[in-house]
């Protein structure tokens, strides 16, 4: 029998070859994509809320009939529309309001039945929507429209709702009995799961509540279960691999360590003491080593690189950004050169990007190749097929969220079983790390270095906007240097805020007229980017303004503040990233926040980062609010596959799937028996990169 997973969703009636791009865009091109598309909230069609009975700052879902429409433009923005309609029912009418969205007068004829789906706001003395969702009644409406709990989808373009709950109806009418459920019987009985063809249909159009969250469960379980299944793999296939028993005390890094012109933090020396325990094991080591911005994980890199060194290996370290390749070049190269100890100067570092001229990169790669370079500092560039090593002994991966899980494998595979030492910036909190990186050994530097002064944090409204630029220019006075961050290049009218170019023409022109102004952002080309930043390291440049591209920076310590506008854009982690960048020096730093929204919410998240420094804390309160997929980022693992389970709010869900792949393993670590080949044909479906990295052999 056909699996759905290969049926084409054209075969569906309703799709033709037009709408197959369409859907394609929104990642459905199988039966089994439209099945998985899962909806993004629910309404109670069953029970309406009657106007009469809404109340300001809530959400609600109201049925009610076109009463009057009218548009107008705005006065204070040219060639902006406004159209307001009036709705209806036998309690009371209300305003909806939609900004610049014409084409929507066409929908809304007077005597047109519609559900609406908004939050009711006040606005004079009247109460309206603004910019609610909206569905268009018919008579001859189908049960999957109306008098049940109904799905509500992010819509592929051109489709309305109704005709996306039909298609997902159709499909799961034709093609459920040719479902096959990957979970083993004897794990669903003992979680009390609900069987795949039962949760696939309760997850789009649920019985009832409780069915829905028991889809929800099912299937959140699944996701979870297969994401463990090849984490658990991996670390039981790493075991087994011959590694590299390093050679753990010796002139190099000991000789470093005591000449650094610091002391290093009890964290620090804990985060030595296990990656010396795992490299002078016989296997290889995989190990996260987690600390917050500015905790000095570098430094214990470069130890980790030096112990290698000093058998006769070399050492890969790779990072996201040609800045930062270059940044980490320097600094180890003046820590390991500007010392006096013997050996420590026979160290060749090597750095390698993708902006070498031809010859510079010839030369480089030769050298690798030859075993005359021990550290080569580099970007994806070390990903290529022509670099190729010697004696391949350590790789470190710096920021590694911004690589893929595919990318990450691959630069291991350049030698024979190196050991991998892996670092973020990006606290997560302990439980979950555990849970989440089950191929990876964890250590956390949880310590910021001696003489470290806290960075002042203050949240302004936007109205004390000039007050914030007052205190940059006191401290541009004094001869420091200020960042100013904007989440947008252009300037957007759709969420009604200013871009970075139009602020940096109009700040250079105004308020630090007398300063020297730099502009950085992701569509400037490589080599402008990095002039900048040169520019502003080497002090000519005053105020930087930019995007979020210097969340991943390098480090500044005549940089002592940062202004982020429209603060309430980011996400908490993203604001402490970006906090990091300022800081590294001997002065204080203020950081400030400026935020145009007025709701609880935001000012909750602004006010946690005016109070808490602690990254781990920080990332509690992140996970909470945007959930595991923005904060984790989309190519983090195998998490941008978590469709609809949430790590942190189902943490118990998370630990029992993993310990339930634990116990199948254990029987089945070929996924030889019947369940497990079912199984293993599932993964590969979903993380076809991982048959190379684990399922072969």
């Amino acid at each position: 029998m056909e699996k759905i997973s290969v049926i084409p969703v054209q075969y569906l009636k309703g799709i033709g070859p037009k709408r197959v791009k369409v859907f394609s865009r929104v990642g459905i091109n199988t039966i089994e994509d439209l099945l998985y598309y899962f909806p993004r909230r629910y309404e109670d069609r069953r029970n309406f809320t009657t106007i009469a009975m809404v109340k300001e700052g809530q959400t609600q879902t109201l049925k009610a009939t076109v009463l009057a429409k009218g548009e107008r433009n705005s006065w204070r923005r040219r060639g902006f529309s406004i159209l307001e309609v009036v709705v209806g029912d036998e309690t009371g009418k209300i305003f909806c309001v939609w900004f610049n969205q014409s084409y929507l007068r066409q929908y809304f004829r007077v005597g047109t039945n519609l559900i609406l789906y908004g939050k009711v706001e006040k606005y004079g003395n009247r109460l309206q929507m603004n910019s609610p969702e909206f569905e268009i009644i018919y008579e001859k409406d189908s049960f999957l429209d109306i008098g049940r709990i109904v799905p509500i989808y992010t819509l592929p373009d051109g489709i309305t709702q109704r005709n996306f709950r039909h298609l997902v109806k159709v499909a799961l009418d034709e093609y459920l009995p040719m479902i096959t459920d990957c979970l083993p019987y004897d794990i669903r009985s003992r979680n009390n799961l609900y069987n795949l063809a039962q949760a696939l249909l309760n997850i789009h159009f649920p019985e009832d509540a409780e069915a829905q969250k028991e889809a929800y469960r099912r299937l959140s379980f699944e996701e979870f279960f297969l994401f463990q299944v090849p984490l658990i793999l991996r670390k039981l296939k790493k075991r087994q691999c011959p590694g590299i028993a390093h050679r753990i005390e010796g002139r190099l890094a000991d000789s470093f360590i005591t000449a650094l012109p610091f002391q290093l933090t009890t964290a620090q020396q804990k985060a030595v003491e296990e990656i010396k325990h795992d490299m002078a094991k016989p296997v290889p080591m995989h190990r996260l080593l987690q600390g917050d911005v500015g905790s000095g994980k570098t430094v214990v890199a470069t130890i980790a690189s030096l112990i290698s060194i000093q058998g006769g290996y070399q050492v890969a370290f790779m990072v996201p950004t040609e800045i930062l390749a270059k940044q980490h070049y320097e600094k180890i190269m003046s820590q390991c050169q500007n010392t006096t100890i013997s050996g420590i100067k026979e160290i060749k570092i090597g750095l390698l990007t993708s902006g070498l001229d031809k010859k510079e990169k010839e030369k480089i790669l030769s050298r690798i190749a030859e075993g005359k370079v021990n550290l080569v500092i580099g970007t994806h560039a070390l990903l290529e097929g022509s670099v190729q090593f010697k004696r391949l002994g350590l790789v470190v991966i710096d920021e590694q969220h911004k690589f893929g899980v595919g990318q990450r494998a691959l630069l291991p595979q350049k030698g024979l079983n190196p050991d991998v030492l892996i670092m973020t910036a990006t606290p997560i909190p302990r439980t979950l790390a555990i849970t989440l990186y089950g191929d990876l050994d964890i250590t956390v530097i949880n310590e910021l270095p001696a003489g470290r002064l806290a960075i002042k944090t203050f949240y302004f409204d936007e109205k004390e906007t000039q007050k914030a630029y007052e205190l940059a220019i006191e401290q541009l006075r004094l001869g420091r240097q200020v960042y100013i961050v904007y989440p947008v290049i252009e300037e957007s009218y759709a969420m009604d805020i200013t871009g970075a170019k139009k602020r940096f023409a109009e700040l250079k022109s105004g308020v630090f007229k007398d300063f020297r102004v730099g502009l950085i952002h992701g569509r400037l080309k490589q080599a402008e980017q990095d002039k900048t930043m040169e520019q502003f390291k080497e002090g000519k440049l005053d105020v930087l303004i930019a995007t979020t591209i210097l969340e991943v920076g390098i480090d500044i310590a005549n940089a002592t503040c940062m202004i982020i506008e429209y603060a309430e854009r980011f996400g908490l982690a993203q604001l402490h990233q970006l906090r990091g960048r300022i800081g590294r020096g001997k002065d204080e730093s203020f950081c400030i926040l400026v935020s145009r929204s007025q709701t609880e919410e935001a000012k909750a998240r602004l006010e946690a980062m005016v109070k808490y420094t602690d990254g781990f804390r920080i990332a509690e309160e992140d996970l909470k609010i945007r959930g595991p997929g923005e904060f984790f980022g989309r190519r983090q693992h195998g998490l941008c596959e978590l469709k609809i389970a949430n790590p942190l709010t189902q943490l118990h869900l998370l630990k029992r799937s993993r310990e339930e792949a634990i116990r199948l393993l254990a029987r089945d670590s070929g996924l030889i028996e019947r369940t497990g080949i079912l199984l293993k044909e599932k993964i590969l479906e979903k993380f076809p990169e991982y048959e190379k990295l684990i399922l072969v052999g």
